[in-house]
């Protein structure tokens, strides 16, 4: 595999993000629908939503579990909220396919799997979704989802040109069957593999992050520990998401994600302490790094 290009200012400056004219509407900058949640973890998509909307989106959806859609909305009211049916368990039930595929016309990025813990269910969910999709709506794959893609490798292909896989290590390692020491002695190679399998935009997230997409490889050496802490990837989710909706490509939408995020990660490093920064402290800072390059 050829060298990475480091991801850097130089990098983004040649890959602008889009310039919006000052009449352009909400509508116009982008909308997107997160899906995901369950009992246990009710309020991870909010992360994920507030940084679509720190990157630029104009509107957001969060479609959750029905117990929870309206605690959501109140928590954030500048989403808006669907409320799905839920198994006895808290889950996603599989019927709420139907109602997704309703929403999913009105957005223009989707992110599937924050938040969510049942695999056989998120499979079920994929293989409804994936073929239904509109081919030119952007989709990310996170979290538990990256671990059912593995079922769909073939769906996700025949979409590949629109769609983002996220992992870390470990869901690399599911998402190719393979032990995690595998990944993590030779991540790079193992992100080559994948982009061969799925043919999407993939990237691993770790203390240097890589991304393979469009036929580039770019790597981001920084960020910081502090990264490594929960709700960190719903952040970047979000934030690939909301670029993605304004209609960057997912290479552009991908490498944009990981310096916001490592950067914001980095700043919080030098002003706070290297650890016990939350992941909401990050999306605050988004906006301003945007500008600043």
């Amino acid at each position: 595999m050829a060298e990475a290009t480091p991801l850097d200012t130089a990098w983004l400056k040649a890959h602008p993000l889009p310039d919006h004219h000052d009449n352009v509407d909400k509508n116009g900058r982008g909308r997107v629908l997160v899906i995901g949640g369950c009992r246990r973890v009710p309020g991870g998509m909010l992360l994920t939503a507030e940084a679509a909307f720190r990157a630029g989106a104009g509107k957001v959806t969060i479609a959750t579990i029905a117990s929870a859609a309206i605690p959501i909305g109140i928590a954030f009211p500048a989403c808006a909220v669907v409320a799905l049916p839920e198994t006895e368990a808290g889950e996603i039930a599989p019927e709420a396919a139907e109602l997704l595929l309703a929403e999913v016309a009105l957005h223009d990025a989707i992110v599937f799997g924050p938040a969510m813990i049942d695999a056989d269910i998120v499979r079920t969910l994929l293989e409804a979704l994936l073929p239904a999709l509109p081919e030119d709506i952007f989709l990310l794959l996170d979290a538990v989802a990256l671990r059912a893609a593995a079922a769909h490798s073939d769906a996700i292909r025949a979409r590949a040109a629109h769609t983002i896989l996220t992992p870390h290590e470990g869901e690399l390692a599911a998402m190719l069957d393979v032990a995690k020491e595998e990944v993590a002695s030779d991540p790079l190679a193992s992100l080559g593999k994948a982009a061969d399998r799925f043919g999407a935009a993939v990237m691993v997230k770790g203390a240097t992050s890589h991304l393979i997409a469009e036929g580039s490889c770019l790597a981001y050496a920084g960020g910081g520990l502090g990264l490594a802490v929960s709700g960190s990837g719903d952040v970047l989710a979000g934030l690939v998401a909301g670029l993605g909706a304004q209609g960057l490509s997912p290479l552009q939408a991908s490498a944009w994600g990981i310096w916001l995020h490592g950067e914001a990660g980095r700043r919080l490093g030098e002003t706070m302490g290297p650890l016990g920064y939350l992941a909401r402290e990050l999306l605050p800072l988004v906006p301003g790094l945007m500008r600043g390059v």
